[in-house]
């Protein structure tokens, strides 16, 4: 057994994140204004091909900023995946609009076009598909949708930095698209979020809001209501030099997710993922236990913690919270989601994690899952 237990994920700084931090303090701009701020905004805008970068205190004040600008309030619908964080849903609620939660593809655990048809109302006006785990939503499809719809999309890639469609990053499709730098994200900032859009105006109302409404040429001037949403330059420093190594990252995090797929194929019932041929950034490494409840998956879990490995189930569906249980967030009975979320599993899933701990992940895993399926 290893003797050193294994995290489900920890943050990798390999660059010059201590070097921008300590230019920061010494600077003295360590609050929301300073060159960092304005240089990872610049550059992280210039990664994706697009025109704005809004940096925000966290990712789902970026979520909510953008509902904001779009103007989602009361009496709108926004469709969004049952089978995600609660935040996707939380923000639509403190617009004070209804999210409809919509069940999820059984093969890519995402948001589908079929699913998203099916819950248009009257009074939907936004959809905001989720990019689960580093696996891409079908956007081109979705995206098609909404423009005959006329329908809003965010794209919520908190879980997806550098993932690609084809040739193009995730992120570009929607109107505004919205990332998370936690610290178990693939880019991370500690607590930190970034808004992207090709829209000038978009992109100046949410300026504007992330600071107060305060009137961008007449100082302590408020025309509207706003948010303290904004991001320091110590954050920043360390988002800009986690973004000049992202690629970097992703490349570790690719063989990550090979060396899993070739230790857990053997196994029939572990399933992983589909990617309809797009790149997974495996955010985390998540896999379905099939023939399991989640009771067994639990104790299959119980088991990794024992010999020193962490896990985490899947997101529960968000239907099954206290305050979601009313048919009314709800767009059909979503047993995809249900599923999933029982049998699903993520594994340690970090760069820098070894392929003797890989293996032994693996090894430990698929005896657990053969033991509680007999």
């Amino acid at each position: 057994m290893i003797e050193e237990r294994i995290p489900i994920a920890k943050p990798s700084f390999l660059g010059n994140e201590k070097k921008y931090v300590m230019d920061a303090v010494d600077s003295g701009w360590i609050s929301s204004i300073g060159p960092y701020i304005d240089r990872f905004e610049k550059d992280f805008a210039a990664y994706h091909g697009v025109r704005h970068a809004i940096a925000t205190h966290n990712g789902t004040i970026a979520l909510h900023l953008s509902l904001s600008a779009a103007g989602i309030t009361s009496g709108h619908e926004v469709i969004v995946p049952d089978l995600t964080f609660i935040a996707t849903a939380n923000v639509v609620r403190y617009c004070n609009a209804l999210p409809v939660l919509t069940d999820v593809d059984q093969d890519d655990w995402n948001i589908s076009p079929e699913f998203i048809e099916k819950a248009i109302s009257l009074s939907t006006k936004a959809v905001i598909p989720v990019h689960l785990y580093g696996n891409p939503a079908r956007m081109t499809e979705i995206m098609q949708m909404a423009g005959e719809h006329d329908l809003l999309v965010i794209e919520d890639c908190a879980e997806a930095a550098g993932a690609l469609i084809g040739e193009r990053k995730v992120g570009t499709f929607g109107h505004i698209s919205c990332f998370s730098f936690f610290g178990n994200k693939i880019l991370t900032t500690g607590e930190g979020g970034m808004c992207i859009t090709n829209d000038d105006g978009l992109a100046e109302k949410m300026r504007i809001l992330r600071d107060h409404g305060m009137n961008r040429k007449k100082k302590y001037w408020y025309d509207q209501l706003g948010f303290n949403y904004r991001m320091t330059n110590m954050q920043a420093a360390v988002g800009l030099a986690q973004l000049e190594q992202l690629d970097t990252l992703l490349t570790s995090r690719d063989a990550i997710h090979r060396q899993y797929k070739k230790k857990l194929s053997s196994c029939e019932g572990i399933v992983f993922q589909k990617t309809n041929g797009n790149r997974h950034v495996n955010w985390l490494m998540t896999v379905r236990l099939k023939g399991l409840d989640s009771e067994k998956r639990d104790a299959v879990m119980r088991e990794l913690s024992l010999k020193n490995i962490d896990s985490r189930p899947v997101f529960y569906p968000i239907h099954f919270m206290p305050f979601y249980k009313d048919q009314k967030y709800r767009a059909g009975d979503n047993i995809n989601s249900v599923k999933i979320a029982g049998e699903g599993i993520s594994l340690p899933t970090w760069v820098g994690l070894e392929e003797e701990k890989i293996d032994y992940i693996a090894a430990c895993l698929m005896k657990a899952y053969k033991k509680h399926l007999a």
